[in-house]
């Protein structure tokens, strides 16, 4: 069949082209831009999350800290009270040590609490430059595609002009049943009618053909098609 030897560079040319399209129509809704925008966005939010949240442990940690000093000293004023003898009252010292006691496992308890929110401290800020490189990075890309994607579209254009002039050189060294069947399957398969047969395997739909099958289309003159997807198959 005439042209039978050239219909995979046909079908190279006509899903590279594909792929143009799909490319010039993502690149002229802004699609790349708004999909790289709202991941630089997403990581705006979580920076700023972050910065919060640290900053809300911030003022917690200085707040017991601000609490374990004032303890401190009300202790400090309890314990001299004990020992400098201005209290002779067996009861009122008894409760004046009552309330050291207290004083002492209040302080514990904050310095505890404390330590906790410098772990979380630490955990935050260990956070934060991965989020700042990751959002550069982020604006970075969008920058980028703004300013590459007209460019791009150029590119593109001059590109699916080479091929349409490959393509018209091709189609006529195509025979008419061969080039009708060809553009009846590139509508029904998704762009992709013509496939090798590697090993016994077709690979547009990836299944193996059987024995018979294959012994049959090996002595076959002319066109082959896969048993299970239809699609044109070249040995």
């Amino acid at each position: 069949m005439k042209g039978l030897d050239r219909i995979l560079e046909l079908q190279a040319l006509d899903s590279e082209a594909d792929h143009l399209v799909a490319r010039r129509e993502e690149l002229e809704s802004g699609q790349a831009i708004d999909t790289a925008r709202r991941a630089m966005e997403t990581l705006q939010s979580q920076l700023g999350e972050t910065r919060l949240a640290l900053d809300a442990i911030v003022t917690e940690q200085t707040r017991l800290e601000n609490d374990v000093g004032m303890l401190d000293q009300k202790r400090k004023a309890e314990e001299t009270r004990l020992y400098d003898g201005s209290v002779a009252n067996p009861k009122e010292l008894e409760a004046i040590q009552a309330e050291v006691a207290n004083i002492a496992q209040r302080q514990s308890r904050y310095e505890d609490e404390i330590l906790a929110q410098m772990e979380r401290r630490e955990a935050f800020e260990a956070k934060i430059p991965g989020l700042e490189a990751e959002l550069e990075a982020a604006r970075a890309k969008v920058d980028e595609l703004g300013s590459s994607s007209e460019q791009e579209l150029v590119d593109i254009a001059a590109r699916s002009a080479e091929l349409e002039s490959n393509r018209e050189q091709l189609l006529a060294m195509l025979e008419d049943e061969l080039l009708d069947t060809y553009e009846g399957l590139r509508s029904s398969k998704k762009g992709l009618a013509a496939v090798e047969l590697i090993d016994g395997v077709c690979q547009g739909c990836h299944q193996q053909l059987s024995p018979v099958e294959l012994a049959r289309i090996r002595k076959q003159q002319g066109l082959r098609r896969c048993e299970h997807c239809r699609r044109i198959l070249i040995f």
